[in-house]
């Protein structure tokens, strides 16, 4: 669908909606329902790469689920990372938000060492046809999961802006990470 096309957020519906979502994305399997696949177009992500960290790994697609929540990669696939469609499409004017996870219950999640990048590291994103865009950090910030900044993460842009996003921080009592590593990156002109 074109970027035309397709349905915004209202502002509010974003704040209401983020920190449940990140709830989801640090509980094991929470939010996995009906994952949708890989790239469904040439001008989709398909795949990301961050070279000082050693990541390398295809991207699935990720909507929302039946619960209304942004959807996080399954638990047996804790070494991908997931696109958000209701995002931009990386290289696009807007906010792309890649998802991945810290850990899982078998060891090391793809975004482990996320919090090793520092401003300007290299991120790519290879899309469907093969095109790499070229990523460049730009900030990070590690927030509490009950103040996650919704609007800067997902809210419009203009700037070709990149945002990776996994758990941080300890357990709480229930088992999820009482923060969020939110990395922001836009793209090499």
């Amino acid at each position: 669908m074109s970027p035309s096309r397709r349905t915004r957020f209202p502002a509010l519906a974003l704040l209401l909606l983020v920190p449940a979502v990140l709830l989801a994305a640090c509980a094991p399997g929470g939010g996995t329902d009906k994952v949708i696949g890989g790239p469904a177009s040439a001008e989709e992500p398909s795949r990301i790469l961050i070279p000082a960290i050693g990541v390398d790994s295809p991207l699935i697609r990720l909507g929302k689920g039946k619960d209304e929540n942004v959807q996080v990669p399954p638990p047996e696939k804790v070494m991908t990372a997931g696109w958000y469609t209701g995002g931009a499409r990386p290289g696009e004017p807007g906010a792309a938000v890649i998802v991945g996870h810290h850990d899982g219950r078998g060891g090391k999640g793809v975004f482990h060492d996320l919090h090793k990048v520092t401003e300007g590291t290299a991120i790519d994103v290879r899309r469907g046809d093969g095109t790499v865009l070229h990523f460049t950090v730009t900030g990070t910030e590690t927030v509490r999961r009950n103040a996650f900044p919704t609007r800067k993460v997902y809210g419009p842009t203009g700037e070709k802006a990149l945002r990776l996003v996994t758990c941080a921080g300890e357990l709480d009592a229930d088992g999820h990470a009482a923060e969020n590593l939110v990395v922001y990156a836009a793209l090499k002109p």
